[in-house]
């Protein structure tokens, strides 16, 4: 596309959806009266020899700071034109553009060329009536009798045991000391909390331990094998005095009435057995619909066909591959491979994001959804009560820049979700 006037011609090109290249070239007039006005401002506070501040000739000055001048008329035309000429092809840039051949000799016209990535555009595919899989959220009574479990084992008692040995599923505490038959060197004594009958035991303090009374000692010996996976006593023969200094059981209390009354506000089990049946199936019900929404994308997604701008793609791998890194667990390096292997894999992560977004906007553009100030309000008054914190506080938090934009868009997104979700069929 090709435009052109008296003071600017301009021809742009696309070699890729999100792709422009601009070449421009400003009329000589212009960049003259340009650098007439740069001239004039060194006249005004160039400091020459023989000359007071601000009096000396034009000539002067230009000879002397000619090569200046030219610079600055440069970087003062060049962005001015650049976005004259993007605003008139109402193109939209993403990231800074790059200008290069730039071409200006005295007494004749500016010139450049630029490149500018841009959002692409694309076509959006019909999104009415998209087919996913139903998905259940049945809720069984294992799955009540499970949870009920759980709440009886965080209110377990463990009672002291003085009147009988160990037994399985006991809680001992244990004071420890061994010496290497070999070298008669001692270990340190050490003192631990050891479940009795429990898999991971050392077989030597599980078998030793069995019979033991509350303040009983004994002193016995055991052979580790070579392969044992404990490598520091892997093939040592180690001579071992324990002492049982206190056991006490675990005493589960009776999923009952009376259990029911010590959780705040029910009279009844069965009360406990609705509740965690309703808890269950709602938590079970989100699960479905993120997994129908993600079916919806996905379908919705593999149709769309964008070309993505490069440097937005690197800038958002790069934050995927920091936010991945900072979560990690420690680890040792990787290896060159296993960073090109991670480096991939945050690009498909990050071409995923943007293609993800690019296609919500647009459907949401499409179907006119918008989120108001009283929709934004309301949704903070929600995370205020949810999170427990004061709704000044919490309102105070969403004035920081750009924290009522991005819960915009997040609320934005969700709707467009929703909408898509409202239109499929579940088969």
């Amino acid at each position: 596309m090709t435009e052109s006037n008296e003071r600017l011609k301009a021809n742009v090109t696309s070699p890729a959806p999100s792709r422009r290249e601009i070449e421009a070239e400003l009329s000589a007039e212009d960049v003259a009266n340009e650098y007439d006005r740069v001239l004039g401002e060194y006249a005004g506070r160039a400091k020459i020899k023989g000359f007071r501040p601000g009096l000396a000739p034009r000539a002067v000055v230009r000879q002397m700071f000619d090569h200046d001048i030219r610079h600055s008329v440069i970087d003062a035309l060049v962005p001015r034109v650049l976005e004259e000429v993007l605003t008139s092809r109402d193109i939209r840039p993403v990231g800074i553009p790059t200008v290069e051949d730039v071409r200006y000799d005295e007494g004749g016209p500016l010139s450049f060329k630029a490149v500018v990535e841009t959002w692409p555009e694309f076509e959006l595919p019909s999104y009415a009536g998209i087919r996913v899989r139903k998905r259940a959220a049945e809720v069984a009574e294992a799955d009540v009798d499970q949870a009920v479990d759980e709440l009886r084992e965080k209110a377990a008692e463990y009672l002291p045991v003085e009147n009988r040995p160990v037994q399985s599923g006991d809680y001992v505490v244990i004071e420890l000391q061994g010496r290497d038959a070999r070298t008669k060197r001692l270990m340190p004594v050490e003192k631990a909390v050891v479940r009795a009958g429990n898999e991971g035991n050392d077989p030597a303090i599980e078998e030793n331990l069995a019979g033991m009374a509350a303040g009983g000692e004994k002193t016995f010996s055991h052979a580790y094998a070579a392969d044992d996976p404990n490598k520091r006593l892997a093939g040592r023969t180690i001579e071992y005095h324990i002492k049982a200094v206190s056991i006490k059981e675990k005493r589960l209390p009776e999923g009952n009435d009376d259990f029911a009354k010590t959780l705040g506000e029910f009279e009844t089990i069965g009360a406990v057995r609705d509740r965690i049946r309703s808890e269950i199936a709602a938590s079970r019900e989100r699960a479905a619909r993120r997994e129908t929404a993600e079916d919806v994308l996905k379908d919705l997604l593999d149709r769309t066909s964008i070309d993505l701008p490069e440097s937005v793609v690197e800038e958002e791998a790069q934050a995927v591959l920091k936010n991945a890194l900072a979560s990690a667990a420690p680890r040792q390096p990787l290896s060159p491979e296993g960073a090109e292997a991670l480096r991939a894999a945050a690009r498909r992560q990050a071409e995923s994001n943007l293609k993800r977004q690019l296609v919500l906007d647009k459907v949401a553009g499409a179907e006119r959804i918008e989120v108001s100030e009283e929709d934004i309000d309301m949704e903070i008054r929600t995370l205020a009560e949810m999170n427990r914190i004061p709704l000044a506080r919490a309102v105070e938090s969403f004035r920081a820049e750009g924290r009522r934009d991005n819960l915009r868009a997040t609320l934005r997104n969700r709707r467009t979700i929703d909408f898509l979700v409202g239109q499929a069929i579940m088969e």
